[in-house]
């Protein structure tokens, strides 16, 4: 305790920015996370179209909807794009 009172001058900055290190690296990995699935359900919607599962007008409304949502995403943080 007594430690912890004379080194909290020089200990309270550094915690406090592992803290927002930290956040940064959650909402990225977030991110990530959410892209990658968007492209992993457009490549699965491309491969129901190429089957025949799906008829052109809903693969169309479908990819729309992903292209959208991943383009969203890029936007919120362009540093990444």
């Amino acid at each position: 305790m007594f430690f912890d009172l004379l080194f909290a001058p020089i200990m309270a900055p550094v915690n406090g920015i592992s803290w927002i290190g930290e956040k940064i690296l959650e909402r990225a990995s977030t991110e990530l996370d959410e892209k990658e699935n968007l492209s992993k359900r457009l490549l699965a919607l491309q491969l129901a179209f190429d089957m025949g599962e799906m008829d052109e007008a809903d693969f169309e409304e479908q990819e729309e909807a992903l292209l959208l949502a991943i383009q969203a995403i890029e936007v919120e943080d362009p540093a990444e794009g």
